[in-house]
């Protein structure tokens, strides 16, 4: 975007203000300043009726509007017009906003028009992939792949596709959405192609619930990583490369500067 348009987004002619919200993994700790801000100085509040939940005490006093999962597009839509009525409006999305989250969504929902009379703002959050690492240690110290195994809106040979370069290519792999109570094949072919590629010692993080309650934390090996049953839609997983490890029960990645030293 060049700096012209970026000024022209914030005229003070604008009647309201549309916010995407990263609020990080759940708990108000790991919320930045910037997003409790933006929360506290809305008016109406936008979100999966979990991710609203979340935000406690901060959706006093303001219109909320929540919904289940697969209305995202219903959502986005309400919002904008909310803000195109003048108010200023926070849609809410777990971790960062632009990482499987809403913003990409609302920015193409809008059209001109839109541009034109609204202000348009995304603020970052704590993605989960950086949530549940720290949970781990640093398993994503050096380059890594972040991969959705949802085939909803991902077609699943594209989902083949990247699990098979990713693990060529000795990438360390975050996997979002492994498997839900209906979806199950994704995860275990996801195991499939990594397995024939690393071998079935390679550390593997498991965080479910990370910031939330009923945090579950497992550092195991792919082996056994591949036999666990309680996977499920609140869990990041996360497959070391060739030159993962663990030292002092923490799953680390090096970045490489003893070679430097």
């Amino acid at each position: 975007m060049s700096k012209t348009s970026h000024q022209r987004r914030y005229r003070g002619s604008c009647q309201g203000k549309l916010s995407i919200v990263g609020i990080g993994p759940g708990d108000l700790s790991c919320l930045t300043q910037k997003a409790r801000q933006t929360i506290k100085c809305s008016q109406v509040i936008v979100g999966y009726k979990t991710y609203i939940a979340l935000l406690g005490n901060l959706t006093k006093g303001k219109e909320v509007i929540s919904s289940g999962m697969t209305e995202e597009i219903k959502r986005a839509q309400e919002a904008i017009q909310k803000g195109k009525e003048g108010k200023n409006v926070s849609v809410i999305s777990s971790g960062d906003p632009g990482i499987y989250g809403m913003a990409g969504l609302v920015l193409e929902l809008l059209n001109k028009k839109d541009i034109d009379t609204l202000r348009i703002e995304v603020i970052p959050g704590v993605p989960s992939a950086t949530a549940c690492a720290s949970l781990l240690g640093a398993p994503l110290a050096n380059d890594f792949a972040v991969i959705s195994l949802s085939d909803l809106l991902t077609d699943k040979n594209d989902i083949i596709k990247r699990l098979k370069a990713a693990s060529q290519s000795d990438f360390v792999i975050v996997l979002y959405n492994p498997k839900s109570k209906k979806r199950i094949e994704p995860l275990k072919m996801a195991w499939r192609i990594i397995a024939k590629r690393l071998p079935l010692n390679t550390p593997v993080g498991i965080v479910k619930n990370a910031f939330r309650s009923g945090q579950e934390i497992i550092i195991t090996t792919l082996k056994k990583a591949m036999a666990l049953d309680n996977i499920d839609m609140t869990t990041t997983v996360i497959v070391g490369n060739s030159k993962t490890y663990l030292k002092n029960g923490y799953m680390i990645t090096p970045r490489g500067y003893f070679k430097i030293t």
